[in-house]
């Protein structure tokens, strides 16, 4: 270690290496659960050079290295599991280019998403990739893990927004994928590669967006319902109305009263069973009124109990404020484990009714909330009330039973948060071996050595 530790100052300068008890504990954790791993050593460089010097030193003498960016992943994605070394990205933060004319931006991983948005937004232009963490997440954590968010359902997710990346690979060499053009079939698609693989292929220092122009109006809508299979049993039908929202976010009953409880506030109709956040945007406020006219009649043909249209910015910031609050309000009650679960969105009545029979069968306490608008739905799992002895005996067994339902009814078990550390032994209930297989022969390509994010994705069998 003190040989590495000597060769990294050299490539970094003394001042970027960092080897103390207290900012290997900072860097030993990320959102996910209560999982801590402490590296042996944090460097924080500033140049792709410097990053293609680091892997080929740890290439050599094959030392693990972890990438991090904002430390906000679900999936203990950035978790140093073999110890090693931790990159942080934190001084690769600069916006190098908007292009206005073209409608694309050149910019660092490290750059916080919101603040991305915000510069685009001066600009007349919009990223729309908007994940619950956003103001503290970064952007190349978003690629490492192609997120979503609410808004995923109109816009698409993070991948959609990509033209290229620069990418140091495993052993050190300094790639381009892709060109900022519109259309490209130039050989294989190494950006699509990189983005979603978790860290584990490659080490993003650039990336090259295209934007869309920026909505000038929008407006929210809240609708209560009796019974979560039918708030989600209309979600299809608002589509068949040919109206594409913004936004469709379901949340339960019991995971509102949860985010009440952490805002200290009361919110609209917290008596019903679930409840539907859906957002129109546009440039046209006619339109928009004219499809919330559309979306309110399919609500009222299809069991809708309440409805709350909020038009002013301060009440719609309020209602996102409380979407974006559950996660943290909902894990803030006991020990816990969120499966990003994703289905056909017509599926997402059975799941719910599924997941609640497992939940059931268990004796666990499941709360349920997401994007409905692509059956993006987040299960969270609470220890609650059970025993020590219960919850460790039953845990997987539950996860097990739930993301083979998930699988059965043609879904996936993650959509936005990616495999990790805590999901890589489901991995084979959503895939093949054949295909797992095809993965790690992938990995072995281009990390021979297996040093980049090892102990990720693949199962342990």
């Amino acid at each position: 270690m003190s040989e590495v530790s000597t060769e990294l100052k050299k490539i970094c300068g003394e001042e970027s290496v960092f080897e103390t008890d207290e900012v290997l504990e900072n860097y030993s954790h990320d959102f996910t659960e209560d999982l801590s791993f402490k590296p042996d050593i944090v460097v924080k460089p500033s140049t792709a050079e410097q990053i293609s010097e680091i892997m080929k030193l740890a290439n050599e003498t094959c030392y693990p290295v972890v990438v991090r960016g904002g430390g906000t992943g679900l999936s203990g994605g950035a978790l140093a599991v073999k110890g090693g070394i931790i990159i942080s990205m934190e001084k690769f933060n600069r916006i190098l280019e908007i292009d206005a004319e073209n409608f694309q931006a050149t910019v660092e991983p490290g750059v916080i998403t919101e603040v991305f948005q915000n510069e685009c937004i001066k600009y007349g232009m919009h990223y729309p990739p908007d994940p619950a963490s956003k103001g503290s997440c970064t952007l190349g954590g978003n690629l490492a893990e192609c997120s979503g968010g609410p808004r995923a359902v109109k816009y698409g997710v993070t991948k959609d927004y990509v033209l290229g990346v620069e990418c140091i690979t495993p052993t050190g060499e300094i790639i381009n994928t892709g060109a900022k053009v519109l259309k490209n079939v130039t050989g294989y698609n190494l950006t699509q590669l990189i983005i979603g693989s978790e860290g584990t292929l490659g080490i993003i220092t650039k990336i090259y967006f295209r934007l869309i122009p920026y909505f000038k109006h929008r407006k929210v809508l809240l609708a209560a319902f009796n019974s979560i299979e039918t708030a989600l049993g209309v979600v299809s039908k608002i589509f068949h109305s040919g109206v594409t929202p913004s936004a469709i976010e379901f949340m339960e009953k019991s995971a509102i009263l949860a985010a009440e409880k952490q805002l200290g506030k009361v919110f609209p109709n917290n008596f019903a069973d679930a409840q539907l956040l859906i957002e129109v945007d546009g440039n046209n406020e006619t339109m928009i009124d004219e499809e919330l006219e559309l979306i309110a009649e399919v609500l009222e043909s299809n069991g809708v109990i309440e409805i709350i249209v909020a038009e002013d910015e301060n009440k719609m910031n309020e209602l996102w404020a409380l979407r974006r609050c559950l996660g943290e309000a909902v894990k803030s009650i006991s020990a816990y484990k969120e499966e990003d679960t994703v289905v056909p969105r017509a599926k997402m009545p059975e799941l719910i009714s599924g997941v609640k029979k497992i939940s059931e069968k268990f004796g666990i306490t499941t709360m349920c909330y997401g994007h409905a608008g692509d059956g993006n739905v987040h299960v969270n799992i609470l220890k609650d009330k059970l025993d020590d002895y219960s919850w460790e005996n039953t845990l997987d067994s539950a996860i097990r039973e739930i993301f083979r339902l998930t699988v059965s009814l043609g879904g996936t078990i993650s959509g936005e948060h990616g495999i990790g550390y805590t999901q890589k032994n489901y991995l084979p209930i959503a895939l093949g071996s054949e295909e797992i297989k095809l993965m790690k022969e992938i990995k072995r390509v281009f990390d021979p050595n297996n040093i980049l994010n090892p102990d990720k994705i693949f199962p342990d069998i």
